[in-house]
């Protein structure tokens, strides 16, 4: 079976389908050392859906996980699929507040939680939630996992085209929101993005961020219809990550750009020799990437530099880029639109604005959500059959699609536009700088002041005036330039690599720096 095969849309089809043509090919393998093939997955997968079918969880059952990225977790995927559940996967990042209202929101009758993560104590967040709702709560271990004889079991129900996925956004700025999926959305977008990434068998992805991302589920959709292999990290580790892959072999090292830093760093460690000899490609998403970096990489790491893509939890994957695309198409845009997928980009009024201008994108596709579980939300959501993303960008005549912003994005300093991407674009190419994101802070003068918040490479310095006098010979307007820096360790970011930019905003608000520091 092969990615070009478009009636493919099942999940559970497409794991039998994988044990029955490579059944000694790895599917998974987790930093740790746990290998699992693609006939183990299966049976594995099976005999944990009959173990779960005992305890009680039945075809049309929702089911709430929240789970670290372990083989056992992708296996529950399968074997709540194979049973016929709505699965409502869950980042392991979220606590009471968040899992309580995923719950609550989307009628769960069940959560499945771990027991300890990164030193929280999961089963006691799963006991209280399931105390104030009712539901059931089942505490899942790579020791402790349900097992039963799948021969009982009735046949998988297939349901292309039912919503038996809910997912809910990060939530960078504002509570998350449960968006509906079925299995032949994300089976279009999982054998797509493997096209434009050109994922063979025998390629090793790196699959190190949060499974219970909606980008987890494209990807072993991604992996059971090309062949390809996933290397499993629970918690990015910047140093441990990039031995394991490249003792790995990784052949598509992503995805996101502080992956991307950490690979670079590990790389000017070794100099004398490649660290992934193998890459293709480093896969970008998440947020947009900085336009020097893709050289940065390309010239460094290897292989065709970052090849991007574009989407959102409620309408994930609407671009991709393509490793052969220009390097000037790869460092500064997020690729070219899926098949099937419209766009228009529409100035404030809804209006579309000329060819080439900027604007918020909106999408239609069959990857775009069916709505929202609270389906107050979908009347803003939603104008004249078009999704708003709310990102701002661009469309060339070409089709490549540049996002430039968000729309809660923007600075408001002396009732004037500030684009903070502009401005994170332009302090990324500083010499002293590792990283860098800009942020609008309350101002009684001018209303919004802006504010740069910066990590400096080892051994560096860096001063407000510097700043200003870099941006200045950069071209950056006057009403642009920040008037505050911020010095720390590292950017917060959640766990796709978005800067969490609330938490910058609320804890220099609350230390009271005033303009200059």
């Amino acid at each position: 079976m092969s990615a070009t095969d478009d009636d493919t849309t099942d999940l559970w089809a497409l794991v039998e389908h994988q044990a029955d043509v490579a059944p000694a090919a790895e599917l998974l393998v987790a930093r740790g050392g746990r290998r699992v093939t693609r006939a183990q997955f299966r049976d594995e997968a099976a005999a944990l859906a009959a173990g779960l079918a005992g305890l009680g969880v039945a075809a049309g059952d929702v089911v709430a996980w929240e789970m670290p990225t372990w083989i056992e977790t992708v296996e529950l995927a399968a074997a709540l699929h194979r049973l016929g559940a709505v699965q409502v996967p869950i980042i392991a990042i979220y606590r009471d507040r968040e899992v309580l209202h995923a719950c609550r929101e989307t009628g769960a009758r069940w959560l499945i939680t771990p027991a300890q993560f990164r030193g929280y104590d999961f089963a006691a967040l799963g006991g209280r939630v399931a105390e104030q709702l009712g539901l059931r709560h089942l505490v899942l271990t790579p020791t402790s996992v349900p097992s039963g004889d799948p021969a009982g079991l009735a046949p998988a129900p297939a349901r292309p085209d039912a919503d038996r996925w809910i997912f809910y956004t990060s939530g960078t700025t504002s509570a998350p929101k449960g968006a509906r999926h079925c299995d032949r959305a994300l089976a279009f977008v999982g054998r797509e993005m493997a096209q434009r990434m050109d994922l063979q068998p025998g390629d090793r992805y790196s699959l190190v961020f949060p499974f219970p991302h909606v980008g987890g589920l494209l990807l072993l959709y991604a992996a059971l219809l090309t062949g390809c292999t996933h290397l499993l990290d629970e918690a990015f580790d910047p140093v441990a990550t990039p031995a394991f892959l490249a003792a790995e072999g990784v052949t598509h090292a992503g995805t996101g750009t502080p992956f991307h830093l950490a690979y670079l760093a590990a790389q000017r460690a070794r100099p004398d020799r490649p660290l992934f000899p193998l890459l293709k490609c480093c896969p970008g998403g998440a947020a947009p990437k900085p336009p020097t970096l893709h050289q940065q990489v390309k010239a460094e790491l290897g292989g065709a530099g970052i090849v991007s893509s574009w989407g959102l939890t409620e309408a994930p994957i609407l671009t991709f880029a393509s490793a052969g695309d220009p390097d000037a198409k790869l460092a500064r845009t997020e690729g070219r639109p899926l098949p099937g997928v419209e766009l228009r980009v529409v100035g404030p009024d809804d209006a579309p604005v000329d060819p080439g201008g900027s604007g918020e994108l909106q999408v239609r596709g069959r990857q775009v959500t069916s709505g929202y579980v609270d389906a107050r939300l979908d009347a803003a959501a939603f104008v004249d059959g078009w999704f708003r993303t709310g990102d701002l960008g661009t469309v060339d005549a070409e089709g490549y699609v540049t996002i430039t912003g968000r729309l809660k994005d923007v600075i408001i300093r002396n009732g004037e536009n500030v684009s903070a991407k502009q401005v994170e674009d332009l302090l990324f190419e500083h010499p002293k700088l590792a990283d860098a994101a800009v942020i609008g802070l309350p101002d009684e003068r001018t209303g919004e002041r802006v504010c740069a918040v910066a990590v400096l490479r080892p051994g560096e310095g860096l001063t407000l005036a510097e700043v200003t006098v870099w941006l200045r010979q950069l071209g950056l307007r006057t009403q642009a330039l920040p008037t505050q820096l911020e010095l720390v360790d590292a950017l917060p970011r959640n766990p796709a690599g978005k800067v969490t930019k609330q938490e910058l905003v609320a804890r220099f608000v609350r230390a009271g720096a005033g303009p200059g520091r």
